[in-house]
C-alpha cells in the first residue's frame, strides 16, 4: 500500500464507524462485516470478495494504535483525502510537492526569477519523508506503507463418507487435495454434516501469509441397528409380550461386537428405554447404550396360542387400560 492510498482511502467509512470510534467499536464493526462478506459465505461473488479485502485492509490499519495515529495525521494534513492541486505558478502540484516544500524540498526557479523551473526534493521521495515524520528515518517506511500485505490462504472443503462404525470409533481417511495425497485423523464420535478442520492444510498464503485450512465435511452411512445421540448410542430391542409382562434377561449386542446381559423388569411397557452404562461412543467421556423396548406382536397365532390369549383376556376383562383418555384429550 502506498502513501497516496492512505490519503485517498477512508478506512472509517469502510468499517462504517466514526473517527472517534475506540478499539472495541472498531473490532465489533470489523467482525460483523467480515462475517457478512467472508468468501465462504459468498462463494463466487467477486464484489463480496473485494469488499472483504477492503474491510481487512481498513482493520489492519485502524486496529494498530501507531498506524491509526499515522493514518489520522496524514489524512488530516491532506484535508481528509483529497489530492492537492494548483502548485506554484498555477501548475499542478501533488501531495508529494507539498510535503517536499514542508521538509526541505519542493520546486523553484534555477538562477532566480525567470529561470527554468526545477525540483529540489529530498532523496527518497514521499515515502521517506513520511518515514522521517514518524521516526522512521531516511530509507525506512512507517507501518502500513511499503510492500503488499500478507494474507491468509483460502480454505479448502473436502467431503469424506464414513461407515457408522468408523464415525463412532474414529478412523483415518486418505484424501487427495490439489493433487497431493494426505492422511487425516477423524476423531471418535463425529456426526453427519460435521466439519473437521485441519489447520494449515489449505491453499498457500499470499505474500508470506499463513496457509488456509482444510475442512473435511463428514457424511455418515446409516447403521441397521444403532443410531447416534451425542455420545450415546441407541437401539431398539424386540421382546415378546410374555417377556415384557413377566420380566426376563436378554443378550444385547454392542457396536464393539460383544454382547451384554440386560435385565428387562417385569411389567416393562413397549417404548421404555433401558440404559447400559459405558457402551456408547468411546470418547474421552464415553456415552451409554440406550435400549428401547419394543413389544413384538405376533402376526399369526396357533390354535393353542389363541386359546391361551382368550383365557388371559377373560381374566383381565374388568381392566380398562384407556380409562381417562377421552377426558385428558378434551383438556
Amino acid at each position: 500500500m502506498t502513501g497516496q492510498d492512505w490519503i485517498e482511502k477512508d478506512f472509517y467509512a469502510a468499517l462504517g464507524i466514526s473517527k472517534d470510534a475506540d478499539q472495541a467499536e472498531i473490532k465489533k464493526a470489523y467482525r460483523k462485516l467480515a462475517r457478512q462478506y467472508h468468501p465462504d459465505q459468498n462463494p463466487g461473488d467477486d464484489a463480496a470478495e473485494a469488499r472483504f479485502k477492503e474491510i481487512g485492509e481498513a482493520y489492519a490499519v485502524l486496529s494498530d494504535t501507531e498506524q491509526k495515529q499515522q493514518y489520522d495525521a496524514i489524512r488530516s494534513m491532506a484535508g481528509g483525502g483529497a489530492r492537492f492541486a494548483g502548485g506554484p505558478g498555477g501548475g499542478p502540484a501533488g501531495f508529494e510537492d507539498v510535503f517536499g516544500s514542508m521538509f526541505g524540498g519542493g520546486t523553484g526557479r534555477a538562477g532566480g526569477p525567470g529561470g527554468p523551473r526545477v525540483q529540489y526534493q529530498q532523496p527518497g521521495g514521499f515515502e521517506d519523508i513520511l518515514g522521517q515524520m514518524f521516526g522512521g528515518g531516511a530509507g525506512r517506511r512507517p507501518a502500513g506503507f511499503g510492500g503488499p500485505q500478507q494474507r491468509k490462504g483460502a480454505d479448502i472443503e473436502h467431503k469424506a463418507s464414513l461407515s457408522f462404525r468408523a464415525a463412532v470409533q474414529g478412523t483415518t481417511v486418505e484424501l487427495t487435495v490439489d493433487g497431493k495425497d494426505l492422511t487425516a485423523r477423524i476423531p471418535a464420535g463425529v456426526h453427519e454434516g460435521q466439519k473437521i478442520r485441519l489447520r494449515g492444510r489449505g491453499r498457500p498464503g499470499v505474500n508470506g501469509g499463513p496457509a488456509g485450512d482444510l475442512l473435511i465435511k463428514i457424511s455418515v452411512e446409516p447403521h441397521p441397528v444403532f443410531s447416534a445421540d451425542g455420545n450415546n448410542l441407541r437401539m431398539t430391542l424386540p421382546v415378546t409380550f410374555a417377556e415384557a409382562a413377566l420380566g426376563t434377561t436378554v443378550e444385547v449386542p454392542t457396536l464393539s461386537g460383544e454382547t451384554v446381559r440386560l435385565k428387562v423388569p417385569s411389567g416393562t411397557p413397549s417404548g421404555r428405554t433401558l440404559r447400559v452404562k459405558g457402551r456408547g461412543v468411546p470418547a474421552k467421556h464415553p456415552g451409554d447404550l440406550l435400549v428401547t423396548v419394543q413389544v413384538a406382536v405376533p402376526q399369526k397365532l396357533s390354535r393353542a396360542q389363541k386359546k391361551a390369549l382368550e383365557e388371559f383376556a377373560a381374566e383381565v376383562d374388568g381392566e380398562d387400560v384407556r380409562a381417562g383418555l377421552a377426558e385428558r384429550a378434551a383438556r
